[in-house]
């Protein structure tokens, strides 16, 4: 009985989520109706509250959903990498270009902050910074980063991509932007690199 409730609960989440992904893309998070997505979900209000406190409660379980793919995308792009080195730009300019999706524009980049506050102080950034300061701690280990506080080079990595991704997501053509941004990383990115690379 239990575990049938459960699975009612999960199913009841996964249907608001889905219906609020679906109209923050379309509408923004501030024009999406409550009462339109509810219906689109086929449930009530009082679904949305019980399940999520509210509206924007319910944002930051989609923002943990598409951040939950980004990484999947991001991992993969550095997993196709040929060294390290390259796998953590891949996986930096992966984010950025990422940047250009809809979906993501809107919701990741543009409501999620307008919402939720700084992107880098969201509760899923801990893990991305973690894993960024152990490739850089490995890099630096085997002599192909100079030798540099690794969590300090880290969140200025970080950093330099999210925020490369909001300024595409903000910008009047985001595609003319793109390959600047992306310049501009992999050359910040380079002046941690030992000079005999």
């Amino acid at each position: 009985m239990a575990t049938k409730r459960a699975q009612m609960m999960e199913e009841t989440r996964a249907k608001l989520i889905r219906a609020a992904r679906k109209a923050f893309a379309a509408k923004g998070y501030a024009a999406a109706s409550m009462d339109e997505l509810t219906a689109e979900a086929g449930l009530t209000r009082g679904a949305l509250y019980h399940n999520f406190g509210g509206k924007q409660g319910l944002l930051q379980a989609v923002v943990d959903q598409i951040d939950r793919e980004m990484v999947e995308r991001m991992l993969a792009a550095q997993d196709q990498a040929a060294n390290r080195w390259d796998g953590l730009l891949e996986e930096g300019v992966a984010y950025i270009e990422m940047a250009l999706e809809p979906e993501v524009q809107r919701i990741m980049l543009l409501d999620g902050p307008a919402v939720l506050g700084d992107p880098s102080q969201w509760p899923n950034q801990n893990a991305c910074l973690l894993r960024t300061t152990q490739t850089l701690q490995a890099l630096i280990d085997e002599g192909t980063v100079k030798p540099v506080d690794a969590e300090a080079a880290a969140r200025l990595i970080n950093g330099a991509a999210l925020n490369a991704a909001l300024w595409i997501a903000a910008a009047d053509d985001p595609r003319a932007v793109l390959p600047k941004a992306v310049e501009a990383f992999r050359q910040l990115a380079a002046g941690l690199l030992r000079a005999e690379r």
